[in-house]
């Protein structure tokens, strides 16, 4: 069990709402992510709590909700915290750089807990695990260690049939990649009521030739593809960091992850 050494928190605004939120960190010994969301009782992050896939992970039950928690679970993978308590001023999750980079920096503030000589159990899964829709797919097959290669095929010149593999020499170009979007659709979304804190800094827009902003590293939405996945496939209960498997992903999404995520909850398996 990982939790954190000591409370701290943070105030950013949604990248959906605009609105600005408290979000408070407790160290916890109960072995559970769990979100305490405007003083209404907990629920965990875990599959079984995902009650929406629509431009966003929402997490929640029938009194509360969190809104935008992917690149939060991320930062929480990447640090291996499994044990924390999230009290929430608001229902989204504020944006803040778009990426799981200030939750991790945030989290290494605090100090991260480990038992004494711990190591991480690693996982594998007990038969191969897919999701295949069209030109969609998500494939989980054993391995001796961790690979994970997304492939996207998106209307850009830069990533029209790309893909990039995940390593532990990426780690932080994964780490400090920012949602995106099509820039001529955010006006669009924006009428409907999303993407209202949608900045330069917090979400890379895709133009017809090039981008709104500098990208901190190559295909860094691609790059981004795979800290949804980490995020989306911690809600399982086993870090996706820790498994040994290859992982093949095919212009998927949140959706398709979690799908496959279900699927997989029932058969992993620890390796001894």
């Amino acid at each position: 069990m990982i939790t954190i050494k000591k409370e701290i928190s943070i105030t950013g605004k949604g990248l959906m709402k605009n609105k600005p939120c408290t979000v408070n960190f407790f160290p916890s010994d109960e072995g559970k992510i769990r979100y305490f969301v405007k003083g209404k009782d907990a629920f965990t992050a875990d599959i079984d709590h995902v009650i929406s896939t629509e431009h966003c992970v929402t997490l929640g039950d029938k009194s509360s909700r969190a809104i935008l928690t992917e690149h939060l679970t991320a930062a929480l993978a990447f640090c291996g915290i499994d044990s924390i308590d999230i009290c929430m001023s608001e229902e989204e999750v504020p944006a803040l750089d778009g990426s799981a980079k200030c939750w991790v920096e945030l989290f290494n503030k605090a100090g991260i807990k480990k038992p004494f000589l711990y190591s991480a159990p690693k996982y594998t899964v007990s038969e191969p695990v897919y999701y295949l829709n069209g030109k969609t797919s998500l494939v989980i097959i054993p391995d001796r260690e961790l690979f994970i290669s997304y492939a996207v095929n998106y209307d850009h010149p830069d990533l029209k049939q790309r893909w990039v593999n995940y390593n532990p020499r990426n780690k932080e170009e994964i780490i400090e990649a920012r949602t995106f979007g099509f820039y001529k659709d955010l006006k669009k979304f924006q009428m409907m009521g999303f993407a209202q804190g949608v900045t330069y800094d917090n979400t890379v827009g895709l133009e017809d030739k090039g981008f709104t902003t500098e990208l901190r590293s190559d295909k860094e939405p691609i790059k981004h593809k795979i800290l949804d996945l980490i995020g989306d496939l911690y809600l399982t209960g086993v870090n996706p960091l820790n498994l040994r498997a290859q992982i093949l992903v095919k212009e998927a999404g949140h959706a398709v992850h979690l799908k496959t995520a279900k699927i997989l909850k029932d058969k992993l398996i620890e390796c001894k």
